[in-house]
């Protein structure tokens, strides 16, 4: 079973910057990816970013392209999503998975982080 720790949400104005936090229990499997998806009120939860751990792939969704970038901490086993440029339709509650197949799809993450609160103010 793998306990994910997310940290690092808040507020904040347009056009400012936010750096995520998930932390994995134990020494993530190479052969898993950590993702990050967000869910508005009233909308479904919706793909952000993921990374391969084996070869630190990295794979986006076209809304946050050139804003937003996930990177890893091999030695703190932990995924980070740094959020530049926000924009009042990021604010959303952010979330962290594990998968082992997937990368992209909800279903496909069996693990999930409890989320944390990103509000950008316009």
């Amino acid at each position: 079973q793998v306990h994910l720790v997310e940290s690092g949400g808040g507020l904040v104005q347009a056009g400012g910057s936010l750096r995520l936090s998930c932390a994995a229990s134990g020494r993530t499997s190479s052969n898993s990816a950590m993702a990050w998806f967000r869910q508005a009120p009233g909308k479904e939860r919706d793909f952000v970013s993921s990374l391969w751990w084996s070869d630190g792939s990295t794979y986006y969704a076209d809304s946050v392209k050139g804003r937003f970038t996930i990177s890893r901490d091999n030695a703190k086993d932990t995924v980070y999503l740094q959020m530049n440029s926000l924009k009042p339709e990021d604010t959303a509650v952010y979330y962290c998975a594990v998968s082992y197949h997937g990368l992209t799809r909800a279903n496909d993450f069996p693990f999930w982080g409890q989320g944390t609160q990103v509000t950008v103010s316009s």
